[in-house]
């Protein structure tokens, strides 16, 4: 397959966002080192592999829908006020325990035969 490699500039375009943004907030949190970008021969130089990032895009735009459709199952089993006045969906399948509401992140669960 042939991948698209996008610099922080072309990519700014293609998704609205301010370069210094994607640089300075997307990078390493949202945006990760060799699945969305690469830094070519070991550089500081930063690629981004667009047609990862669309697929990624799209995927949270499906699973964390603002308005969920009330005819469909939630695809979320738990949803946890955060301090910002935001919310995180906890997916189905993933074990939220009292520390990891307090760390802000989520375990798959494991199961024992």
């Amino acid at each position: 397959m042939q991948q698209t490699y996008l610099t922080t500039d072309e990519l700014s375009g293609r998704i609205k966002y301010d370069p210094r943004t994607i640089r300075e907030r997307m990078l390493d949190s949202v945006l990760l080192e060799g699945i969305h970008y690469i830094r070519p021969f070991g550089g500081r130089k930063i690629l981004f592999i667009w047609e990862r990032i669309e697929e990624d895009m799209a995927l949270a735009s499906k699973t964390c829908s603002m308005s969920p459709n009330l005819d469909e199952p939630s695809t979320f089993d738990e949803i946890i006020p955060m301090a910002n006045g935001g919310t995180c969906h906890v997916a189905k399948g993933l074990r939220v325990s009292k520390q990891t509401r307090r760390n802000g992140s989520a375990s798959k669960e494991v199961g024992h035969g």
